[in-house]
């Protein structure tokens, strides 16, 4: 790729190539990139592939990494099996987002799932991920998941009381993803979980947004009687520590974590059963 085609995100400095992502107006994360790997204009942003030297393979959004090789497995598997080891029997999944597959090919290691929808609203991220990006996809293929190319939003409020478990695997809340962190979204998903299911979302860093990470929970909050916030360490998302929050309709039992026999690398009993240990700080935002 010529340097005149590179987007402004990604320069080429003493013949080497950087992607430089601004995370705040006092932060830029720098990543040195061995090759552009897949480069395509979607009519919902611009993807990449790329190959850097420390975090191997990327998914780039409009210049926002959103998982890697070295460390996706971390955050989808976080984001999964927490949900459905609580969940007394989960059959039918909704993801909303999770175009890397990453998500997806988590919870197709259940096999009391019977269905699993994915819904993305861009295509072009679920090619990409699925042909370059094995490390995180999989090339899932599992025939209970079924991909729905619409925007989550609008998916949503067509359906009631239809899933055991909703999985919000949303980008920051800036552009098109930012109505996935309101209000009357929740409320969408609360309506189409089933009278024990449970949901759980991305909650964004508490180091850096705890602004989103409080309203998101106070959102929740609002609809669902059990909420409960877990972290994990994922280093490719600025401060490292990143948040999940759950929204349950009924008491989830804790204990249920203690029967996890998944095949995982970062997941086990131990982290399951700690990952809801919150530093003080959170607590005291929180509460």
């Amino acid at each position: 790729m010529e340097n005149k085609l590179l987007p402004s995100y990604i320069k080429k400095e003493n013949g080497e190539l950087w992607l430089t992502e601004d995370e705040r107006e006092n932060l830029k994360i720098s990543y040195r990139i061995k090759e552009i790997i897949y480069s395509e204009k979607s009519p919902f942003q611009h993807v990449m592939i790329l190959d850097s030297y420390d975090f191997g393979r990327m998914l780039v959004l409009d210049g926002v990494v959103q998982t890697t090789s070295i460390d996706g497995h971390i955050y989808n598997e976080m984001i999964s099996h927490v949900p459905l080891s609580l969940h007394p029997s989960p059959k039918k999944v909704l993801i909303i987002g999770g175009g890397d597959c990453g998500a997806a090919r988590e919870v197709t290691k259940y096999a009391e799932v019977e269905e699993i929808h994915l819904v993305e609203i861009d295509e072009l991220v679920v090619r990409a991920c699925k042909e370059h990006l094995p490390e995180v996809s999989g090339n899932l293929s599992d025939p209970r998941v079924q991909y729905i190319y619409k925007d989550g939003v609008q998916f949503i409020k067509d359906h009631v009381n239809t899933y055991d478990v909703i999985i919000i695997d949303s980008s920051d809340p800036i552009g098109p993803a930012q109505v996935l962190f309101e209000y009357d979204f929740y409320k969408s998903v609360h309506r189409a979980l089933k009278d024990d299911g449970l949901m759980v979302c991305q909650s964004q860093s508490p180091i850096f947004h705890m602004n989103v990470l409080k309203q998101t929970y106070a959102n929740i909050r609002q609809l669902f009687p059990h909420v409960h916030v877990y972290t994990a360490t994922v280093p490719t998302y600025p401060g490292g520590l990143w948040s999940f929050t759950i929204g349950a309709k009924i008491p989830v039992s804790f204990e249920r974590l203690e029967t996890f026999d998944k095949e995982a690398k970062y997941v086990n009993k131990e982290v399951l059963k700690h990952c809801f240990s919150l530093p003080q700080f959170m607590k005291d935002q929180l509460i």
